[in-house]
């Protein structure tokens, strides 16, 4: 059986992009870290096992052939909340494709042999769908491979401390969910020093991976004075988010 991997992005110049990170790097790097780790995204995707198409998932529609998104086949979100792009995405390429994960494009220190496991959760029969926590509490990966009832994607409060749990709990009529290794993923700039150190921990990262951190080191964000984490308030992230 085939997958569908989608990536949710968002277009500089289309829409606002990484809003509570630009609040503390500025817009203009904040819109380059998005460009950045979208790249490094697709590219373990793209090197990810045969069988796996990787798709951008497009918050915005008149971006479908922005210059930016040339590497891999497009679709729009759709329109929405969040859940109800999920859903949309969701079930179109699960139609298409029998299996289908989502991702977002905060995560760039992913690995293929973590899609690898995503899709041999799916292949046990025990196990029809896939979730990759993060340490906020949201997700940064699920995967199915059979429908997944629309009021499930309704039912979490997505950016709280409880996306997650609150996923899977809708899900508990539905099939188990299978559990991936936990990942930081970005959304401000108190995420940045923990994926330096995912990042510079890779045994094997891929050049788009490289660039990034380079991009990192380059403006400054592992000097020791934004490497010093102040913990917020509990909060969650979106999971594959635009």
């Amino acid at each position: 059986m085939s997958a569908a991997l989608a990536i949710f992005v968002k277009t500089p110049g289309h829409s606002p992009v990484k809003t509570r990170l630009a609040a503390s790097i500025g817009c203009p790097r904040a819109e380059q870290f998005h460009r950045l780790a979208a790249a490094a995204v697709a590219a373990v995707a793209r090197a990810a096992m045969p069988g796996v198409q990787p798709y951008w998932a497009v918050a915005e529609r008149d971006a479908l052939d922005h210059p930016m998104w040339r590497a891999l086949p497009t679709l729009w979100q759709g329109s929405g909340t969040l859940g109800e792009r999920l859903d949309h995405v969701c079930a179109t390429l699960q139609q298409q494709h029998g299996r289908a994960l989502l991702i977002g494009a905060d995560a760039p220190q992913i690995r293929i042999d973590l899609l690898a496991a995503a899709c041999a959760a799916l292949d046990d029969p025990a196990t029809p769908h896939v979730l990759g926590p993060a340490h906020d509490g949201g997700f940064w990966l699920f995967g199915t491979r059979q429908p997944v009832p629309a009021a499930a994607w309704m039912a979490p409060r997505y950016s709280c401390a409880d996306t997650a749990r609150m996923l899977v709990a809708a899900l508990a009529d539905d099939g188990a969910v299978a559990s991936l290794p936990m990942l930081n993923d970005v959304d401000d700039g108190n995420d940045l020093a923990p994926l330096i150190i995912d990042l510079k921990a890779l045994p094997a990262p891929l050049p788009e991976q490289r660039e990034l951190l380079a991009w990192l080191r380059d403006n400054g964000m592992d000097a020791p004075e934004t490497s010093q984490r102040s913990l917020p308030p509990p909060r969650g992230g979106s999971g594959p988010k635009g």
